[in-house]
């Protein structure tokens, strides 16, 4: 992120691959913004400007400055998988998962929660306006082939949405 080029070696990326940009999200964690902010915010204008989604990882867990989301252009917040696991055990705890869920919406920004493995955490975090989930409670990591039988699978099985829209 912080080299020389970055940015041109990204949009080559995506001119070689014919990738869409908006269906990119680009992680960082919170180490890469403590370096030059300035940097780092025109860095990652340029990319957004491409259509790239700017998301902050592990949010909450290292250097995190609500200066950081008033500064920099950044449309995912991702709710580090250890808030995530205390949240449905202390009142503390999920309040303040709660509050970064209400923070990360009232910015405009999309909130993921990592590390997802109940029913009780994805209930928490749905309750407090969270719409994005990671975990194993949705799959825990296989073999391509096996993924591949997955999605499969899944196309034959109509979802919610389309049993709604169907009726």
């Amino acid at each position: 992120m912080l080299h020389d080029g970055f940015e041109a070696a990204v949009q080559k990326a995506l001119a070689t691959t014919g990738a869409n940009p908006r269906r990119l999200t680009l992680e960082l964690t919170e180490s890469v913004l403590v370096t030059d902010i300035d940097l780092v915010a025109a860095k990652l204008d340029s990319l957004h400007e491409l259509g790239i989604t700017i998301s902050l990882d592990d949010f909450g867990t290292g250097y995190s400055s609500l200066s950081y989301l008033r500064r920099l252009p950044i449309q995912q917040l991702k709710i580090d998988r250890g808030f995530v696991q205390d949240a449905v055990k202390t009142v503390r705890s999920a309040s303040l998962v709660e509050n970064v869920v209400r923070i990360g919406r009232d910015l405009g920004q999309t909130v993921l929660a990592e590390g997802v493995e109940t029913e009780g955490q994805h209930a928490l975090l749905a309750g407090a306006g969270c719409v994005l989930f990671q975990g194993y409670l949705y799959g825990r990591p296989m073999p391509l082939s096996d993924f591949e039988r997955h999605v499969e699978v899944e196309k034959g099985t109509p979802s919610i949405s389309s049993e709604l829209l169907a009726s």
